[in-house]
C-alpha cells in the first residue's frame, strides 16, 4: 500500500492533486485543506497517503498534515462514510472544527456540510465523539495563489452546493473579505456556506 508520496506538482484542483513521482504521475484526491497548503504546479511536494482498494478501482487520497489523516481513518470507520465522504466532509469543515463540532454533539453544523445527513451526523457523533484526539493549537499557514470566478464556482459545486447557492456565497464573500487569491476567496465562500 502507498502510505506517502513526495514528488512534483504536476496539476492541481481543489479536490485532485497530480503528483509527479520519478516519471509516474499519481492522481490524489484531497480535501479543500490540503489544497490551500499545496505549492505552485511545479512545487515540491509532500503528502500522507490513504490507499483505498476496491474491487474494481485503487483510489489515492492525500492529507497536508497528520490530524487530516487521523480524521479520515476515523471517519471512514463510521458505518456508512466511505472515503469520498469523509473527504467531502473535510473539504466541508475545518479539522479543529470538526473535532468541537463531534465533541459538542454540534448536529447543526455537521448538517451543513453537503452530502451529512442528520443521520450521518448523529452516526458520527455517536461512534466517534469519545474517540477523538485533542483540539489542536492553531490553524496551519495557507500556501498557493489566485484563479478566476469559474473555477471558485466549480469548486463549490464539485463539494455539492448548488449553483445559485455557490453564486451567493461567492458573491458575499467578495465583498465581505476583499480577497484576490482563489484559495482565500474559496475559504471564505464555505465560511459563508457554514454560517447559513
Amino acid at each position: 500500500m502507498i502510505g506517502h508520496l513526495s514528488g512534483r506538482l504536476i496539476r492541481k484542483a481543489p479536490q485532485e492533486a497530480v503528483i509527479d513521482v520519478g516519471g509516474v504521475g499519481y492522481r490524489v484526491t484531497i480535501p479543500i485543506s490540503t489544497f490551500y497548503r499545496l505549492g505552485e504546479v511545479g512545487a515540491p511536494v509532500s503528502l500522507r497517503i490513504f490507499t483505498h482498494v476496491r474491487e474494481d478501482a485503487l483510489s489515492l487520497f492525500g492529507f497536508h498534515s497528520a490530524m487530516e489523516e487521523d480524521l479520515f481513518s476515523r471517519l471512514i470507520g463510521v458505518a456508512g462514510v466511505g472515503p469520498k465522504l469523509a473527504c467531502n466532509i473535510l473539504s466541508g469543515i475545518d479539522s479543529a472544527e470538526l473535532l468541537q463540532a463531534l465533541q459538542a454533539g454540534d448536529l447543526p453544523r455537521l448538517t451543513r456540510v453537503p452530502g451529512v445527513g442528520k443521520k450521518t451526523a448523529e452516526r458520527l457523533i455517536l461512534e466517534l465523539k469519545d474517540k477523538l484526539p485533542p483540539l489542536p493549537a492553531g490553524p496551519e499557514p495557507a500556501v498557493a495563489q489566485g484563479a478566476p470566478r469559474e473555477d471558485l464556482l466549480s469548486a463549490l459545486s464539485n463539494l455539492g452546493y448548488s449553483g445559485g447557492e455557490a453564486e451567493r456565497a461567492l458573491e458575499r464573500a467578495l465583498r465581505e473579505s476583499g480577497e484576490s487569491r482563489f484559495e482565500d476567496l474559496l475559504r471564505a465562500a464555505l465560511q459563508v456556506l457554514s454560517r447559513r
